[in-house]
């Protein structure tokens, strides 16, 4: 039998699977011709599927609302979209779509929040969580909303001196603001620190709350909030912090009538690879499953049950496909298939952060495979993946230089936060431009439509950056 690639994978995983398959040779992601978009837009274009952002929302909504039935949990659940993961205006108008609430991060995401409303986009019914540290133009911000009428803005608290800065712009005024207050978790064992900086100590938040919060005409106490960078796992180190948070919820709950929301943050896992697996249903049926236990326990009512999902809702979304323009064998061991663009500006997260991504050939599955670095086309030595990086073999499809067609690849699941991250549009290593950004999406019918969100940047944009007449 030949030692083909498509041998390879269809031995090593299941496949075809959610979101990848074959036609005529090619791959297609999401049902969508990887081939008809290269020969219509070349190489190398950004992709992002829309549909799928919806898709992911109700699945995660269906599952916890499933869990609420199963355990009879008196409390509902929230879904909200972190803007901060992918803030382009028609993800989260996609997002918007499905009932989503918001979570921000900074003063110039309640900016973006009152162009949203601005333009009908959102209500003043909406649920804004408000993150990250609450400089004074941010709170400024935030009480801007509850002016125009929003209902629904909560301030988690990341530091106590928050408070103070938040009541002394609200002194004189009839306005009571609701709060949250954000636990700092330990951090895994591995981590270069011990407590998280976000949040207020674990032991110092029920007085915090007596001392400061309780009697504060200006604020009213809604929600705890905790967050485990690591995602939400069927881990000990998970679960330990869970339950540390949910019985500060109920110490919090004993002494605050005004306490009824539980805010698990952000964690819900995405694919990396094609042997993900990951069960979704088991986790939400155990979160709402202990929940309901322990508040039953202490006889008070179980809270409203919040999520902030960001790359979970956003990050299968979203592809890179790149053209293979030379092989290098540099040694007796290693190859290298350079592309045409750098892997640095494009998928930060992968240079920064060793994150993981799918990646696939788009042609010539058909071929021998190899282990092959990938390499960038810029001056950096850092601008490659590779094996050793990512404790895996990076094998692909073999080429020569007599083949009519070029090789091309694609890095998946690449939604969240390369854009914000690379700068998207902004002055890039080596002055090599972002590429073409590609949206995909469906028509009224149903019919998949693309069309360019933005071209390749042009030396003209970035020089003018630059300062350069």
């Amino acid at each position: 039998m030949k030692n083909s690639y498509s041998n390879l994978i269809k031995q090593s995983f299941k496949f075809p699977q959610e979101g990848f398959d074959l036609n005529n040779g090619f791959l297609t992601f999401h049902g969508v011709s990887l081939q008809k978009l290269i020969k219509k837009y070349g190489t190398p274009f950004r992709l992002f599927y829309l549909p799928n952002i919806g898709k992911k929302i109700n699945r995660a909504r269906n599952i916890f609302e499933k869990a609420i039935k199963k355990h009879k949990y008196n409390g509902n659940y929230h879904y909200c979209y972190c803007t901060k993961c992918n803030h382009f205006s028609h993800v989260i108008s996609a997002a918007i779509q499905h009932n989503v609430h918001l979570e921000t991060s900074s003063s110039f995401d309640i900016d973006l929040i009152l162009n949203l409303h601005n333009n009908g986009t959102i209500n003043t019914d909406l649920i804004v969580i408000n993150n990250g540290y609450k400089t004074t133009e941010y709170l400024k911000k935030i009480i801007s909303l509850y002016d125009i009428g929003f209902k629904n803005v909560l301030v988690v608290l990341d530091n106590k001196s928050e408070l103070k800065r938040l009541t002394t712009l609200l002194k004189g005024s009839d306005k009571k603001i609701k709060i949250g207050l954000r636990m700092a978790i330990n951090e895994e064992a591995q981590s270069s620190y011990y407590t998280s900086r976000m949040g207020i100590r674990h032991n110092e938040v029920l007085n915090f709350f007596q001392e400061e919060v309780e009697n504060n005409d200006y604020v009213e106490l809604k929600m705890l909030h905790f967050f485990v960078d690591s995602g939400i796992k069927d881990s000990l180190y998970f679960w330990e912090e869970f339950n540390k948070a949910l019985k500060l919820y109920i110490d919090l709950k004993k002494q605050s009538i005004s306490l009824d929301a539980f805010n698990l943050g952000g964690g819900f896992p995405i694919r990396n690879n094609l042997g993900f697996d990951f069960d979704y249903e088991y986790m939400a049926n155990e979160i709402i499953k202990n929940i309901k236990e322990r508040c039953v326990t202490e006889n008070i009512n179980e809270p409203h049950v919040f999520t902030e999902f960001g790359k979970y809702t956003v990050g299968e979304s979203g592809a890179i496909i790149f053209e293979v323009l030379e092989q290098k064998q540099q040694n007796d061991n290693e190859n290298w298939y350079l592309i045409n663009n750098s892997l640095m500006n494009t998928i930060p997260d992968a240079w920064s952060i060793k994150e993981k991504f799918i990646l696939l050939p788009v042609n010539k599955w058909s071929n021998e495979y190899k282990r092959a670095n990938i390499g960038g086309i810029s001056c950096d030595r850092s601008d490659y993946y590779n094996s050793e990086d990512f404790n895996q073999e990076v094998l692909l499809p073999t080429y020569t230089k007599n083949d009519k067609e070029p090789l091309y690849l694609g890095f998946f699941h690449t939604g969240a936060y390369q854009d914000a991250i690379s700068g998207y549009g902004g002055i890039k290593h080596c002055l090599i431009p972002s590429p073409i950004h590609v949206i995909i999406d469906k028509d009224k019918d149903g019919n998949l439509i693309d069309y360019v969100y933005q071209n390749e940047q042009s030396a003209e944009e970035m020089f003018k950056l630059l300062g350069y007449k």
